[in-house]
């Protein structure tokens, strides 16, 4: 029963997102999940944490921490020539990989300029300079930095989600750009653990 749930999960990650052949990430598909540690996944880069998830065009999925706010601010992070006195929030850490990149999430109600991987309708994540330089202009819009960003593999998350690390969710708008995310695991865990208990009934019924 629990192979075959993460089995459905997997399907549901993978039909999320088509790997859609454009030059620029921005062209494809919306394609966004939200992964959601189980209390069992003991990783220290992954305990207790919210992803926000995306796959790439080579079928590696990258995304962000959602929940692990630093005590850093954009000044400590970004280069001088970049206006970091423009951002005033908390740099959250996105992942443990390449820790030293600014990564951004954010709404465009249009498709961006430079590269970057289409989560939702108007939502976006980059790591292209000219788009976190846009965005910390005046008016640049609803986003939020981090640094460093998570990654797999191709299948590697796969095997992840068999292993029953995650559990998964569509991704909401709400849930990236929240303010106070010290609470989002624990309500996103009962979210998830309340759709999971509804797969398993259902998948219990006979015919």
């Amino acid at each position: 029963m629990l192979r075959r749930s993460a089995l459905v999960l997997c399907a549901v990650l993978l039909a999320l997102a088509p790997l859609a052949r454009a030059r620029n990430p921005a062209d494809e598909p919306p394609n966004a999940v939200l992964l959601v540690a189980k209390p069992t996944l003991l990783d220290p880069n992954f305990s207790q944490t919210v992803v926000l998830a995306t796959q790439t065009r080579e079928a590696e999925t990258v995304g962000v921490i959602l929940n692990r706010p630093t005590p850093l601010k954009a000044v400590d992070v970004l280069p001088p020539e970049l206006p970091a006195s423009s951002y005033a929030d908390a740099m959250f850490f996105g992942g443990p990989v390449l820790r030293q990149a600014v990564v951004a999430v954010f709404r465009s109600a249009g498709k961006p300029a430079a590269p970057a991987f289409h989560l939702l309708e108007a939502t976006y994540l980059t790591m292209h300079p000219d788009n976190i330089r846009a965005l910390l202009q005046p008016g640049g819009g609803r986003y939020r930095l981090y640094i460093g960003f998570a990654a797999w593999a191709p299948h590697q998350l796969e095997g992840e989600l068999l292993r029953q690390d995650w559990y998964v969710l569509p991704a909401v708008e709400d849930d990236i750009f929240r303010e106070d995310t010290s609470g989002l695991w624990k309500e996103l865990l009962e979210r998830a653990t309340g759709a999971h208990a509804a797969l398993q009934r259902r998948a219990a019924r006979p015919g």
